[in-house]
């Protein structure tokens, strides 16, 4: 089988789209199957090209067993409006002449959230006369608006008119929340044609006590201190604020520490705002690969997950969810919603109140001072990720809706 895969984001960008598209492909690829994927020059979030790497017409090259089809794009960072909304609109007429050309595909797959993917992918699925998969990661327009961009303009309307279009002509939709689903359904959008493939990460991926230190050490980080970290695109939607006025709050303590690593919208702000206020308990760190990342996570002692306290934001899972429980790392989640019924239900983690920096720290000294509860929560998110949300068995059962659409439209036609 021949997948065509529409993608903005792919490695060695490092954000959750580019790592679950590349994962999924990847087993695919193992399984046999030929994956070709269709994206930019990688340059997600700071909008430059990384090294090695031109912003071309056209090129391709071979990433363990996926081929990859890169095309030119209008690269900007990620932030702003007008320039995001024109560098998505020319990846959609870039990789729609270039899906032209790939020949033969048995589906074409779209994924979001840079939602002008979708058109791009029926346009190619109708000229190819092949099924059409939107993979739908955040809801469109709302996740623009959640962060205060143009909610109820001209733009923003023309926006959700696409969204419901696409969510009605696709031929299939996968959904990464039950949440979601829900909210396609009362569209109007067809029960039976939506599925859900949560995000995951593999059960085996693990830091030795011995690394952590030699991690801690390369980052300049406190090697004894009770390290609280977020690793992930420093951007509008997470609230990563609360994490400043937590430092502030605990500055005296210096056995407590915050780092962030990743790149984004707020960075810059962030970075400003803990020099002004002379905050020494906080480091911030520059993206990474995705390999990097994950030893960072491994050397925390607890993982921070925080969103903005707005409505949208609890049909959310955010993907770096599953590395810390497949790390084992206690989970401080500040946001509701699915995500917080999420660790919840497997106790793998505390919930508190999005955006309040005193609850944080109350919730950071409770994991610190209480090991029988850090340890408990530690094996309850290994355990969930081995049995519920294994990345090789997820590729799987998505591969499986794939085939089986398939063969039930081969067998109709027959």
């Amino acid at each position: 089988m021949h997948l065509l895969f529409i993608t903005d984001n792919f490695p060695p960008e490092t954000n959750a789209a580019a790592i679950r598209t590349f994962e999924h492909a990847r087993e695919w690829a193992k399984m046999g199957h030929t994956i070709t994927i269709v994206t930019g020059a990688p340059n997600f979030p700071t909008g430059k090209v990384f090294e090695g790497y031109q912003n071309k017409l056209f090129q391709r090259e071979d990433l363990e067993g996926i081929r990859v089809v890169r095309v030119w794009t209008y690269i900007t960072a990620n932030m702003g409006t007008v320039k995001r909304m024109i560098d998505f609109a020319s990846f959609m007429v870039t990789a729609t002449f270039a899906g032209l050309f790939i020949k033969k595909p048995d589906m074409v797959i779209a994924t979001t959230p840079q939602f002008l993917t979708s058109v791009t992918g029926w346009v190619l699925a109708n000229l190819k006369r092949r099924p059409f998969v939107l993979e739908l990661r955040d809801l469109w327009p709302e996740s623009i608006a959640a962060v205060g961009v143009f909610q109820g303009n001209l733009l923003y309307k023309i926006l959700e008119w696409l969204a419901r279009f696409f969510y009605h002509r696709a031929d299939v939709i996968i959904s990464v929340t039950r949440s979601s689903k829900r909210i396609l359904i009362d569209m109007g959008v067809r029960r039976d044609k939506i599925h859900i493939i949560t995000n995951g990460a593999h059960p085996d991926i693990m830091v030795s006590p011995q690394n952590r230190e030699k991690i801690r050490t390369q980052y300049g980080i406190p090697r004894d201190a009770f390290l609280v970290g977020y690793v992930g695109t420093i951007g509008m939607a997470h609230g990563l604020a609360t994490i400043l006025e937590a430092a502030r709050l605990i500055q005296n303590d210096h056995r407590l520490h915050f780092v962030l690593m990743g790149d984004g919208a707020d960075k810059q702000h962030l970075t400003e705002q803990a020099q002004a206020q002379g905050l020494h308990n906080i480091t911030f760190l520059d993206r990474a690969p995705h390999k990097d990342a994950i030893n960072l996570l491994g050397a925390f002692d607890v993982a921070l997950i925080l969103l903005k306290n707005t409505p949208l934001f609890r049909t959310v899972i955010p993907s770096k969810t599953f590395e810390a429980m497949a790390l084992g790392k206690p989970i401080i989640l500040g946001a509701k919603g699915e995500s917080l019924d999420l660790i919840e239900e497997h106790q793998c983690g505390l919930g508190t109140e999005p955006e309040d920096a005193t609850a944080l720290v109350e919730n950071i000294r409770r994991l610190q001072e209480d090991n029988q509860l850090y340890v408990a929560m530690s094996k309850q998110g290994k355990k969930a990720i081995k049995e519920k949300y294994d990345r090789e068995e997820l590729a799987r059962k998505m591969l499986e809706i794939i085939e089986d659409y398939l063969g039930g439209r081969d067998s109709s036609r027959c």
